[in-house]
């Protein structure tokens, strides 16, 4: 097994351009088939001992305050380059931190990935939690839930887990983070925002906490949307400041405005960090808390949001910890998951996963990150993730989803479709209900019906007229082109979809047994989901029904 190293990516590149059979590739494999301490297989399901809390007291642990914007995609932060979005407080936390350049969650919508954060399990291991709008199981306990039994005072504000029903515990609402802390308002500085006052509701929670450590969800409402349109240009930002237009959509000023109102809400939350980071510092509680600011999905535009691209999975990350983190400043290319995020938050507090009551997780703590000094590739085994979806909004016949499974390296993105006579972002007379409604959709949508272009409609609705897709993402990261059927990487499609099949039978996803039907069978949490195509198509609904989409994207005349 020495030829499966981890294997640079400039070889990876090198090798993709040569003829198949040159020898072979192995480019996935890395470091799997080395024995990794805490892990019984590559699936990674955690026996360890925390990595470095046996010298941590009770009384030093960290607190955390978890930061996630509701739909941002990765490229979008300015530590990252973006010159459009202004993010200073997530470019502080890269600045005095860890910037991961690699992160990913399993599942690009909103319910079912912060399910996987919460409980360290990929969808596919949720059962119903795998889906979106769904009641959660009661089976899975969350990491906050097990911080909270250990002595941390928890809550949030904002949004928590959703949408959906967490359940009860003895006749109330269970709570899977902790209370809500919602009393203090501010008026936004656009429409469509919230008017929750995020930073000063953290000071009421601090108020509260008394000595105890503690982990506060600073869940910002942005940028999902809806936006007030212009709101980026009103706000003095320009549409020529945007230097690299995605290749999916149109290049004109209605998307371009479009961007910008996102743009702009992305730094409504990033002002609430900001000032959170102030009221930190003014308590003396800086040092010892660790920071952590992401995204739950993708941009809430065609293309991105609810399918499994690199615009819809691929999750901005940056991680302060002044006490605990070692040569900050650093950018990590480590592929690192959301399942990943329980284990660490259970590791810096000094509490054995095995014992926390937790379903086995096949996420790792990324403490062995926070504790080397090393850029680039810190471990060489977290050198993949998986990706993958079922069901999400009620937009098909007989409730089911749009299955996909996916595996992802630093250079290659592949994708199983595995139902491609269906819809991928919903049927089109029920309007398209996985695709929140835009300017952007509607454009896209009206140019198809008015005959002038139908390959942005292609790309971002059409159906997939194949189940494979490979990309090259170090090169392509938009996804443009599928290489699925190239010649030249035949063997590299078929190492990846095997690596990606052998992990999923370990974590015992149902879709690798047969069984994959399980998922279309779960109830919804609204009861007027259930069946709801069929209801509209009787009559029972209207588009009023379904208020994330415009009623004009509903298309008057079936498409087959």
């Amino acid at each position: 097994m020495a030829q499966n190293k981890s294997i640079s990516s400039a070889m990876n590149r090198r090798l993709f351009m040569k003829a198949a059979g040159a020898g072979a590739v192995s480019l996935l494999i890395g470091c799997a088939a080395k024995s990794i301490a805490g892990r019984s297989s590559e699936a990674g399901y955690i026996n360890a001992k925390p990595s470095d809390a046996k010298s941590v007291k009770a009384d030093q642990r960290p607190n955390i305050l978890f930061c996630i914007m509701d739909d941002a995609s990765w490229p979008h932060m300015s530590a990252y380059g973006c010159s459009w979005a202004k993010t200073p407080a997530f470019d502080r936390l890269a600045e005095k931190g860890i910037l991961f350049r690699n992160a990913y969650t399993p599942n690009a919508k909103c319910a079912p990935s912060r399910a996987s954060i919460l409980t360290g399990r990929n969808s596919w291991q949720l059962e119903e939690a795998a889906n979106h709008i769904f009641n959660f199981p009661a089976k899975f306990k969350t990491f906050p839930e097990v911080l909270r039994k250990n002595g941390y005072a928890t809550g949030l504000t904002g949004k928590g887990w959703a949408p959906g029903d967490p359940g009860t515990v003895d006749g109330k609402k269970r709570e899977l983070i902790g209370p809500e802390w919602l009393k203090q308002k501010a008026t936004p500085p656009a429409k469509g925002m919230s008017n929750e006052d995020y930073a000063a509701n953290f000071e009421d929670f601090l108020d509260s906490a008394s000595e105890k450590p503690w982990f506060f969800w600073y869940g910002a409402r942005e940028p999902h949307r809806s936006y007030e349109y212009g709101s980026g240009v009103k706000a003095g930002k320009n549409i020529a400041d945007i230097d690299k237009m995605p290749a999916f959509w149109p290049d004109n000023e209605i998307v371009r405005n479009d961007m910008l109102d996102y743009a702009f809400e992305i730094e409504h939350a990033d002002d609430h960090l900001g000032r959170m980071i102030q009221t930190l510092e003014k308590r003396g509680l800086l040092e010892n808390t660790i920071i952590l600011m992401t995204s739950d999905n993708g941009m809430p535009f065609p293309r991105c949001k609810a399918q499994e691209y690199e615009s819809s999975n691929h999750m901005p990350l940056a991680v302060m910890w002044p006490k605990g983190i070692k040569n900050p400043g650093r950018t990590v290319d480590d592929m690192v998951s959301f399942i990943d995020f329980a284990p660490t938050f259970l590791d810096v507090a000094n509490i054995p996963y095995e014992k926390s009551g937790m379903h086995p997780s096949p996420g790792r703590s990324l403490t062995d990150i926070f504790y080397s000094e090393k850029d680039g590739q810190v471990t060489p085994y977290r050198d993949f993730v998986l990706i993958g979806k079922e069901r999400h909004d009620y937009s098909r016949p007989n409730n089911a989803g749009y299955p996909i499974r996916g595996i992802a390296s630093k250079d290659y993105l592949y994708l199983f479709n595995y139902e491609i006579d269906r819809w991928p972002a919903g049927n089109p007379e029920l309007g398209y209900l996985e695709c929140d409604g835009s300017p952007t959709k509607t454009l896209i949508l009206n140019m198809r019906r008015e005959g002038k272009e139908t390959k942005y409609w292609e790309w971002s609705f059409g159906k997939r007229n194949v189940h494979e897709e490979l990309y090259n993402i170090s090169r392509d990261p938009e996804c443009m082109e599928n290489l699925a059927t190239s010649q030249n990487v035949g063997q590299l499609k078929q190492e990846m979809k095997a690596r990606m099949e052998k992990l999923l039978k370990e974590q015992q996803d149902p879709r690798m047994f047969g069984k994959g039907g399980v998922f279309d069978t779960y109830g919804y949490s609204e009861k007027k989901a259930w069946h709801f195509y069929e209801r509209f198509m009787k009559g029972e609904f209207t588009p009023a029904d379904t208020g994330w989409v415009n009623p004009t994207d509903y298309e008057k005349v079936i498409i087959r």
